[in-house]
């Protein structure tokens, strides 16, 4: 079996806890400052943002609007729209970067894996074919081939175009 460590995740996680007494998710859904944050579709319960610590190039989060720390602790709305919106962004992705696959992991508590546990989301990882080569094993270095800026653009403009071709 082969094993991905990550190891400046507890780094990250540490420090986030930390500095942070507020929910970064809460934080960046109520300021509605989409571009800033990386938001790329808001939805009346849940919005999808790109991950600033990304595993792979594309890698989003779903996340409800509401502070639950648990998916059983969502509404039957919540959680439709969060799972809708789980495939929307993957159907976006998908036109946009056109990867091979993807990874959907929820980590449901700190033991899980999950960096912010009082707040439940859905990461969505694109991947190809070969995305994760040498470089992680040997330099402890990850190979991300866009800026967040750009992967942002690329989407929201999908996304916009998207809706403008519905309307007509």
């Amino acid at each position: 079996m082969e094993r991905l460590w990550a190891p400046w995740r507890a780094a990250y996680v540490n420090k986030l806890a930390i500095k942070k007494k507020s929910c970064v998710f809460c934080d960046i859904c109520k300021a509605h400052k989409d571009k800033q944050h990386l938001i790329f579709i808001r939805k009346p319960y849940a919005f999808a943002v790109l991950n600033l610590y990304p595993y792979s190039n594309g890698h989003c989060l779903v996340v409800p609007n509401r502070h639950v720390s648990d998916i059983s602790k969502l509404t039957t709305e919540e959680y439709a729209q969060l799972m809708g919106l789980l495939i929307e962004a993957k159907g976006l992705l998908q036109k946009v970067f056109k990867p091979h696959g993807f990874n959907v992991g929820i980590n449901l508590g700190r033991v899980a894996g999950a960096g912010i546990p009082g707040h439940v989301h859905v990461h969505l990882v694109p991947r190809w074919k070969g995305d994760h080569n040498f470089m992680s094993v040997t330099a402890s270095t990850k190979v991300i081939s866009q800026s967040l800026a750009v992967l942002y653009k690329k989407l929201d403009d999908a996304n916009k175009k998207r809706y403008r071709g519905a309307r007509k």
